[in-house]
């Protein structure tokens, strides 16, 4: 490895810099890791060519920059026009960049009386969720689900389903995962009717659906592969912690 810092100079510390970080926020195969750290900058710049150059063509790639200039703009629009309008599309912004609280903040501003869409509710839900607050989440996405049992690809009837299940209700919670997991595909939905059963002590249910998630990232297109890394990394800690 010290040959390769010698070849490389001040851009091998870099290379590897860069790997070790995409590494860590992407969460990819962990043989990546020995190899950045075993081959230093050869292997730092194998892992950035196979794993992070492909990012580049995923659809929404640079969405990323339009989202954070958007979102500074409705920030400053919101102080003269505080429409229901503005502070939805902003906590849709919000919920892409990941900040949940202030997702929240945006729908409960954005919904009233008046309010007849499900979606706000909906999307609500989902910050709810990631925020650990699912007593709030149950009736929002209720809401969702009430007005389309397939709203948004059957994506909030698995939320339902998990929230319900982290709210103790375990009967609807069984009868929807099961019934969600039957025609959703959903790589989240399937985590979390894994770990639902793991947590009811159905081990063998568990592990078989937790293979089946980790069986079918072979044959996923490139961009959706790595999109679902996130949860193939839970899926092998789940695995692991199920007993045999």
């Amino acid at each position: 490895m010290l040959g390769g810092f010698l070849n490389f100079g001040i851009y091998g510390i870099v290379l590897m810099a860069l790997a070790l970080v995409h590494f860590a926020r992407k969460r990819p195969d962990t043989y990546w890791l020995y190899i950045i750290l075993f081959l230093g900058p050869l292997g730092a710049l194998v892992y950035l060519v196979v794993e992070a150059l492909p990012e580049l063509s995923d659809p929404g790639a640079f969405k990323g920059f339009q989202r954070r200039s958007r979102m500074r703009e409705l920030e400053m629009e919101i102080l003269n026009n505080p429409s229901a309008g503005n502070y939805e599309e902003l906590g849709l912004l919000y919920i892409d960049s990941g900040k949940w609280q202030k997702a929240r903040e945006a729908f409960d501003k954005s919904i009233s009386s008046r309010t007849d869409s499900p979606d706000p509710f909906y999307r609500r839900g989902i910050a709810e969720v990631e925020l650990g607050d699912f007593a709030a989440a149950v009736p929002d996405l209720e809401r969702a689900v009430a007005a389309d049992p397939k709203y948004d690809f059957h994506r909030a009837k698995g939320l339902l389903a998990y929230a319900y299940a982290k709210t103790g209700q375990t009967e609807k919670a069984n009868a929807m995962f099961e019934e969600v997991t039957r025609i959703s595909t959903l790589t989240e939905t399937q985590y979390h009717y894994a770990e639902f059963l793991n947590e009811q002590g159905r081990s063998a249910e568990a592990r078989e659906w937790a293979q089946r998630i980790l069986q079918k990232r072979a044959t996923m297109p490139g961009f959706q592969r790595r999109r679902d890394r996130p949860w193939f990394w839970r899926t092998r800690t789940l695995l692991s912690k199920i007993r045999n």
